[in-house]
């Protein structure tokens, strides 16, 4: 694996790690039934309204032909989370594809780890007071679970989907619904990892013998990869997430997995590892 800066690559594959600024969430459910005495130090520093900044990182990869987005961020849409994020003139997803690689009409996939909506916000805008698909000759593609669940919410779940981003896809006809396991390309695979929503999964690309894991909102800080029971109050099902994640790192730390974080600090890329003392670790790239 080599590495300059956003742009990494795994074996043939090259990978670009894009931005769509920050989003500011409330610490206290980051960080869920951990005291704050414990999670506190740890922390980056909170706002006056007692929020953390978390980064918003989406990949962009090449492979077989195809040109592959994972994650969309927040886009720009009024009564979206851009209001609680950072303003559009610091940067925006849209601007650093286009300053790394094109149009959005030129992407030809778009992989949502899950549909929260701040991780598919740029899924579709505004274009002459129409609401359409951003990447407009990409196949967007999710897990069914997921699309359920955002399409029929509940008292727990509504706040965090927004029909916005989704109806326009699935009115296009370039929605597609994965059942499980599913390979994208030969060197990119869509795995379930429930947890955070029943739908949740990552995205594993393998090429020449290495490898790197996209994993989605399964953590939104470091210290939650190295303390397993560290989990978010925004976890649908919490222990299911304590044991995807225990899966995850521990296949990590085994094989030297590279890790993709959407919300670490930029560019969210590392490796987990395990001290002498037999403690997990987490270290930036």
């Amino acid at each position: 694996m080599s590495q300059v800066r956003n742009r990494f690559r795994v074996g043939s594959i090259d990978l670009t790690v894009l931005s769509d600024g920050f989003y500011h969430l409330d610490a206290g459910g980051i960080f869920g039934v951990v005291p704050r005495v414990m999670w506190e130090p740890l922390a980056g520093p909170l706002d006056d309204h007692h929020r953390l900044s978390l980064a918003l990182n989406c990949l962009l990869l090449r492979s077989q032909g195809k040109d592959i987005l994972i994650e969309t961020g927040v886009g720009d849409k009024t009564g979206g989370l851009r209001g609680e994020s950072s303003p559009l003139a610091e940067g925006d997803l849209l601007t650093d594809l286009a300053a790394n690689f094109g149009p959005p009409e030129d992407v030809d996939v778009v992989i949502n780890t899950h549909l929260h909506s701040d991780h598919c916000g740029w899924n579709t805008r505004y274009v002459d007071g129409k609401l359409v698909p951003t990447f407009s000759n990409a196949e967007y593609v999710v897990q069914g679970k997921e699309w359920e669940t955002a399409t029929h919410l509940n008292e727990r779940t509504r706040g965090a989907y927004r029909a916005e981003d989704l109806q326009p896809v699935a009115e296009s006809g370039r929605l597609r619904l994965l059942d499980g396991e599913t390979k994208i390309t030969d060197e990119i695979t869509v795995i379930p990892t429930p947890g955070h929503t029943e739908g949740h999964a990552s995205v594993v690309i393998t090429s020449g013998g290495e490898m790197a894991i996209y994993i989605g909102d399964m953590v939104q800080q470091a210290v939650q990869l190295e303390r397993m029971a560290w989990i978010a109050a925004f976890d649908i099902l919490p222990l299911m997430s304590i044991e995807t994640k225990k899966r995850l790192v521990e296949k990590a730390i085994q094989e030297k997995t590279l890790l993709i974080s959407v919300h670490l600090p930029f560019p969210g890329v590392g490796h987990i590892t395990r001290t002498a003392d037999g403690k997990r670790k987490w270290e930036p790239v």
